[in-house]
C-alpha cells in the first residue's frame, strides 16, 4: 500500500482557537502585529490517525471516568522500542497531565521544602518555576559553551552537591540548544549522581525528534544503576502537536519509587488524565511512525533553509546547530543590545515573536530561540523580517 505523503507546507489559520502562539501576542508581545515563531508547538496540522482516533470515540457520545486500556500501554512500549530501541515493562509506566507536571510531582514527591534542586541552564524555563514553586532552593549547575556545544560542567557540579542535593533536573535533548547528549556524557553524569545520592528528573519530551546522525539515549536505559536513580518525564506532545489535550508520561523502573510518584499523583486524582489524551496518545504511539520520518525530513530542511539564510544575510548572527528539537538557538550578542532592547528591537522593528533568552537563564544573555516548526513559507517570512530590521 501507498504511504500516505503528509503537507507540512499547508497554511491552516489559528487566530480564533484561543491558542497561545497566536492569540495571545497582545499580551505576550503587547501587540498582535507580530509573527509568532515562540511557543513550542507547530503549526503542522495533527495527523489523521490520532484526529480519526478521537472523532471515533466522540462518536459514543458518552464520556464518562475511564480507565487506560492494554492497548494504551501496548503502544508505549512499542514505540519506546521501535523509536529508542528501549524496552521498558507496563509497571514502570504511569501518567501526568504534562511534563511540567510530572517534573514538580516528583520533586513533591523526592524532596521537601527547603531541600536542593540543581538545574543546568540556560534551560527550559519552567524548570525554574519548578523548583520555586514548591519551596525547595534551585542550585545552578550552568552548562559551557564549547565548539558551538553546550557540555556539561562536572568539576562544577561536584562543588555544588551538598548533603541537602536531593534531585538534578536534566533536560535530554537539551532545550533550547537542541543537543542529544552523548552517552558517554549521560554515564558520566549518571554515575555521578548515583555516588551521591541524587536522583536525575529526565525531561525527554524531545526525544523523538532527533536529526539524522544523532541517537537520543532514553537516561532509564544507560544501565541498571541509571534506572535505579531517575525518573523519565515524556510525552506525544511536541511530536504530534497535541499539548492541548494534557496527556503525558512518566516512567520510573525502581518499584519502590514507582510506588511513592503514584501515591502522589493521586492524592490530587491526577492520575486518571482526560479520555480524548489517552485515545490521543495510544494512536500516536501506535501508528505515528511513517508520520514522525516525514516531519523530520521537513524539520531539518527547514533548519538547513535557516542556516542558509542567516548566513548569507545576518552575519553578525550565529546559529547553534541541533542535533534535535524544532527549536532553534540564536546568538545576537554582536549586537552589543541588553536583553530587553533585543525584545524591543525584534518585537517593534523586525515584528517577529521570539522567546527572550534571558528567560532560560544563566548564560541566555544576549540569545534568543526560535520556532522552526512551521510551513516554510511563514519561516521565510520571519527570517525576511529579521534580515531587514538587523541586517
Amino acid at each position: 500500500m501507498m504511504k500516505k505523503k503528509y503537507n507540512f507546507d499547508e497554511i491552516i489559520p489559528r487566530e480564533g482557537t484561543n491558542c497561545m502562539k497566536y492569540d495571545a501576542r497582545d499580551w505576550i508581545f503587547k501587540t498582535s502585529d507580530v509573527l509568532p515563531l515562540w511557543v513550542a508547538d507547530t503549526d503542522f496540522r495533527t495527523p489523521d490517525f490520532i484526529v480519526d482516533a478521537i472523532k471515533k470515540r466522540v462518536e459514543h457520545e458518552i464520556f464518562g471516568y475511564t480507565f487506560k486500556p492494554d492497548s494504551y500501554y501496548e503502544a508505549i512500549a512499542g514505540w519506546m522500542h521501535r523509536q529508542h530501541n528501549w524496552r521498558i515493562k507496563r509497571e514502570w509506566i504511569s501518567f501526568s497531565p504534562g511534563v511540567v507536571a510530572g517534573i514538580t510531582v516528583a520533586i513533591e514527591t523526592f524532596s521537601k521544602p527547603g531541600d536542593e534542586v540543581i538545574v543546568q541552564p540556560p534551560v527550559y524555563f519552567p524548570f525554574f518555576e519548578c523548583v520555586k514553586g514548591t519551596k525547595r532552593k534551585l542550585v545552578e549547575n550552568p552548562l559551557q559553551l564549547k565548539n558551538g556545544r553546550y557540555t556539561f560542567d562536572f568539576e562544577d557540579l561536584k562543588s555544588k552537591i551538598t548533603k541537602k542535593t536531593k534531585l538534578l533536573l536534566l533536560c535530554n535533548p537539551q532545550n533550547p540548544g537542541g543537543m542529544v547528549w552523548a552517552k558517554k556524557e549521560l554515564e558520566e553524569l549518571s554515575n555521578l549522581c548515583a555516588e551521591k545520592g541524587v536522583l536525575v528528573v529526565s525531561d525527554e519530551i524531545h526525544s523523538d525528534l532527533v536529526f539524522k546522525g544523532h541517537v537520543h539515549i532514553p537516561f532509564a536505559s544507560l544501565s541498571e544503576e541509571a534506572a535505579k536513580n531517575c525518573v523519565v518525564c515524556m510525552a506525544p506532545s511536541k511530536t504530534f502537536n497535541v499539548a492541548g489535550l494534557a496527556s503525558s508520561l512518566v516512567i520510573i523502573p525502581d518499584k519502590t519509587k514507582h510506588a511513592r510518584y503514584e501515591r502522589v499523583l493521586n492524592v490530587g486524582h491526577l492520575g486518571m488524565g482526560n479520555i480524548f489524551g489517552s485515545v490521543a496518545l495510544e494512536a500516536a504511539y501506535a501508528h505515528g511512525d511513517e508520520w514522525l520520518r516525514q516531519l523530520l525530513d521537513y524539520l531539518w530542511e527547514n533548519y538547513l533553509f535557516l542556516e542558509k539564510f542567516i548566513g548569507e544575510n545576518l552575519p553578525k548572527v550565529k546559529v547553534m546547530k541541533p542535533d534535535a528539537t524544532y527549536l532553534i538557538w540564536i546568538d545576537f550578542r554582536e549586537y552589543g543590545l541588553n536583553d530587553e532592547e533585543l525584545m524591543k528591537f525584534s518585537v517593534e522593528k523586525a515584528k517577529v515573536g521570539l522567546n527572550n533568552g534571558k528567560r532560560f537563564g544563566t548564560g541566555g544573555d544576549g540569545w534568543m530561540r526560535l520556532n522552526i516548526g512551521c510551513p516554510r513559507s511563514v519561516l521565510e517570512e520571519g527570517l525576511k523580517r529579521l534580515k531587514e530590521a538587523f541586517g
